[in-house]
Parts: C-alpha cells; sequence; structure tokens
C-alpha cells in the first residue's frame, strides 16, 4: 500500500512538473506574440495550437501511418546495429590487433553525424527503405561496439579471479561471468545507440522518405506551419521516453536487483 501511495505520488508530482512547463510555454507565447509582439504566431506557437495540430494529424491518420513506418524501420535498423556492433565489440576484446588499430578508427567513425552516410547509402541502395536502414544501421553499431569492448575491458578483475579459481575457463567464464558482469555498461550503450538510431532514422526520413515522421517534419518545414514541426518533435521524444521506461528501464532494474544494488 506504502509502495502504491509513493508511485502514485511520484506520478502526481511529474504531471506537475509538466504541467507548469506548459503554463510557462503558453505565458512566454502570450507576452511575446500577444503582448510584447517580439515574434510571429508562426515563429513560436502555442501548446494549444501545438495540441489542435497534433490531434488533426492523428484525426487524418497521418500520424499513425507515420509512426508505424518509422517504427518498422528503427527496429530492423537497430536489431542490425546491435548485431554487427556485438560481433565488432567482442572481436576487438579478443583480438588485441584489433584492439590496438580498430578501436581507435571506430571512436572516430562513432563522432560522425548520420547525414554523412546518406551519400553512400544512395548510392549503394537508392531512394528506398534499405538506404535508410542501412544509415540507421551503421548510425548506431559503433556505440554498440564501444559498450560492449568498455563493458567486457572494465569487468572487476577479482571476479575472474574467482571464477579461475573454482576452475571455470573458456566460454564458461565468458557466459558466467565477463557478460554479467559488463551488462550495466552494455544497456548504457545500447540506450545510447537507440538514440544514435532515431537521428538516423530522422535524417534519412527527411530527405527522401515517402512515410514517416521525418517526412511529416519536413512537410511541416515546407508550408511553415511550426506547430505541425512542434507537434511531431513531441510525438519523437514521446516514443523515446516510452521506450527507454518500458524496454531499457526495465532491463536495469532487472540488472541492478541482480546484483544486489536496487534500493529497498
Amino acid at each position: 500500500m506504502l509502495k502504491l501511495n509513493s508511485t502514485m505520488t511520484g506520478l502526481l508530482k511529474k504531471i506537475a512538473f509538466y504541467l507548469i512547463l506548459i503554463a510557462i510555454w503558453e505565458l512566454a507565447y502570450k507576452l511575446g506574440v500577444d503582448y510584447l509582439r517580439l515574434w510571429k504566431p508562426y515563429v513560436f506557437p502555442s501548446p494549444i495550437t501545438v495540441f489542435k495540430t497534433m490531434l488533426d494529424l492523428i484525426a487524418d491518420s497521418t500520424l499513425g501511418i507515420a509512426v508505424l513506418a518509422s517504427a518498422k524501420r528503427i527496429v530492423i535498423g537497430y536489431a542490425i546495429s546491435i548485431l554487427i556492433g556485438a560481433i565488432v565489440g567482442f572481436a576487438i576484446v579478443r583480438f588485441k590487433t584489433l584492439d590496438e588499430n580498430l578501436s581507435p578508427l571506430i571512436l572516430g567513425l562513432q563522432t560522425l553525424p548520420s547525414i554523412c552516410w546518406l551519400p553512400f547509402a544512395i548510392l549503394w541502395y537508392g531512394l528506398n527503405e534499405s538506404a535508410i536502414i542501412f544509415v540507421i544501421a551503421i548510425g548506431s553499431a559503433f556505440a554498440v561496439s564501444i559498450a560492449i569492448e568498455s563493458g567486457i575491458k572494465n569487468v572487476n578483475p577479482l571476479y575472474l579471479r574467482a571464477a579461475k579459481t573454482m576452475g571455470a575457463g573458456g566460454l564458461k567464464v565468458y557466459w558466467n561471468v565477463i557478460i554479467p558482469a559488463s551488462l550495466p555498461t552494455v544497456v548504457s550503450g545500447l540506450k545510447q545507440g537507440w538514440s544514435f538510431a532515431w537521428r538516423a532514422l530522422m535524417a534519412g526520413e527527411m530527405l527522401f522518405a515517402t512515410k514517416g515522421l521525418g517526412q511529416v517534419l519536413m512537410v511541416g518545414r515546407d508550408l511553415a506551419d511550426i506547430s505541425q514541426v512542434v507537434a511531431v518533435m513531441i510525438v519523437i521524444v514521446v516514443l523515446g521516453v516510452t521506450v527507454d521506461k518500458l524496454i531499457f528501464g526495465r532491463i536495469e532494474v532487472n540488472i541492478r536487483r541482480r546484483w544486489g544494488l536496487d534500493r529497498a
């Protein structure tokens, strides 16, 4: 009962916080547009206008179709990036030569904006779904590989010594000690890779996609409809936070409980 009350209290505090933010947003709009006339309504929209625009996008199914199209692309691209990142990360840890020569290169490639890969994607795949998925995969794979490399390298040596003392070796050490101990760092890398995947998705969809949130964002820009642009941005933020809470957040909680780090 106490835990339920605490959860409800926390939820109410979050709702109150965001309501205050919306009120400040509306106040800034009123002062800047209606009273001081510092900017035009099409430069800085009000939350009411954004909400109405979002309802219109939902009513004509534009938003639903865009969300489904973007979700399909990012799920496929992100899954490929995890596979590539895991292979590269384990290879770097396993082979010293790759560690010495490939690690700096991967770190450098991670700093590249995802849009830099679009010319390659268009030349190799053309203007189609495969090009966008390629950009998503390559945009987040490096973050995953770096996280796996860092997580395994930073495993406490005492764990390895204890495992060897108990007779474990080879794959058993990896499966029972190294991988579980590296999971907190790996999950953090997966979350970072997820954010990079979203950026890559938007870069691809804003250039040549016929469906998707990026395309709806570009339509808003072309029509000078700032309320549509902000509405799509809010949807992207909500989707990102939802995935973080429902998937990555639960994984982190389970890991903390497994390692006895969760607060009572």
